[in-house]
């Protein structure tokens, strides 16, 4: 099959989940399917000459990304169209003009948009059957429906604009994919009409890469992989770092904090025992170096690759409800979940020192990982939507 993959992010190096899910579905495909690649790529960011994603691809074209800027001329006029501001600020004709050349110079079976930045160009798709590929809407729901009014009364716009443009962006597509159950019975639930369209294709892994990780732990770690940039994160961590990890400090003083990814000079509630690390090249044999980690979460939606990584690599993960969400995990088997800051400081201390327990929270993400989310046989299911997309 002749395959059209549009991304938002260009997916090498690997660095964001975004990336990860991006790079493990062309890994999987790039064998069996002759697949061009149109991506955005950032300014600090992206490799377009590494063999490691030359190899997946027969072509590949990347457009310089604008980033999207509320204050600009473009952007305050979107306050007067029902289509969300962040896409018509960051709209790029060229990426528009790279998919009408690519389209007329080339005969596709399939056009894969990944993410909401991508499926937006699907006017320029030209009859072509396409897969949005990772809709997400947990973030913009929780926040338009959140128990605190001023941040419901923020965002309730943005909610209706989103939902508004979504119903009718959908009719462009034969299929829409989502990272987990629980977001597919969230879409479903706000778009009855495109019930059908709408299929669950977890993130996944190469768990074999992540065995491999095997490194001496340095004692009395906890580690938190994500940059700030996905504000997601940085919520995560004024939470943790305001109200739990200060009860970890009590009992154990010399406990240490990692946080990896770009921090973006934000401030965080205190920086005792607190180690930003910024982008890691080997993030691997960090988690796997560290006795915990976490994912305490307050919003957002998906599948956390995050914890997915933890698990594989073997390092026992806590989070909170929202940051376990969507995946088939049982909590005190796989991972330890609560919301409560005292319990989820007492969940971390419980980790870092008891041996037996970690071992036993370990063992059994790991078999999970393996046994659901392994890309070997998430990519079966993807290889059966997009061949119905292609045969209907």
């Amino acid at each position: 099959m002749k395959i059209l993959f549009l991304s938002r992010w260009f997916p090498y190096p690997v660095n964001n989940g975004s990336k990860v899910r991006i790079y493990n579905l062309l890994r999987g495909l790039g064998p069996h399917h002759d697949v061009t690649l149109l991506s955005f790529v950032d300014q600090t960011g992206g490799r377009p000459e590494a063999s490691e994603i030359r190899s997946l691809c027969s072509e590949i074209v990347v457009v310089p990304w604008k980033e999207f800027e509320p204050g600009t001329w473009q952007a305050r006029l979107g306050f007067l169209s029902l289509k969300p501001r962040s896409v018509i600020d960051t709209f790029s004709p060229a990426m528009a003009g790279a998919i009408t050349t690519a389209i007329t110079g080339q005969k596709f079976d399939l056009v894969i948009a990944s993410q909401l930045q991508m499926a937006a160009y699907y006017p320029y798709f030209q009859g072509i059957p396409a897969l949005f590929e990772e809709l997400e809407i947990g973030l913009f729901h929780d926040r338009a429906f959140s128990p605190d009014g001023k941040i419901r009364l923020r965002h309730a716009l943005t909610w209706f604009k989103y939902r508004y443009y979504l119903s009718r962006l959908f009719n462009g597509f034969r299929f829409i994919s989502v990272a987990s159950e629980t977001e597919r019975g969230l879409v479903t639930r706000n778009f009855p009409r495109h019930k059908d369209q709408v299929e669950a294709i977890p993130n996944c892994i190469d768990i074999s890469e992540y065995s491999s990780a095997n490194v001496e732990k340095k004692a009395n770690t906890v580690i938190f992989t994500g940059p700030f940039k996905y504000r997601v994160n940085y919520e995560a961590m004024l939470w943790f770092v305001g109200e739990v990890f200060p009860l970890v400090l009590k009992k154990i003083p010399d406990a240490k904090l990692v946080i990896t990814g770009d921090h973006e000079n934000l401030p965080l509630p205190s920086s005792q025992n607190i180690i930003l690390a910024g982008f890691v090249e080997d993030i691997k044999s960090l988690i796997a170096s560290s006795v915990v980690a976490i994912a305490p979460l307050q919003s957002g939606g998906g599948t956390r690759l995050k914890i997915l990584e933890a698990m594989a690599i073997g390092t026992p993960v806590v989070a909170t409800s929202k940051g376990a969400e969507g995946l088939d995990a049982k909590p005190g088997e796989n991972l330890l979940v609560t919301d409560e800051p005292k319990m989820f400081a007492s969940y971390v201390i419980n980790l870092l020192q008891d041996r037996a327990l970690r071992d036993r929270i370990s063992i059994n993400a790991t078999s999970l990982v393996a046994e659901q989310y392994d890309c070997s046989k998430v990519m079966l299911k993807f290889f059966g939507l997009i061949k119905e997309i292609a045969d209907r």
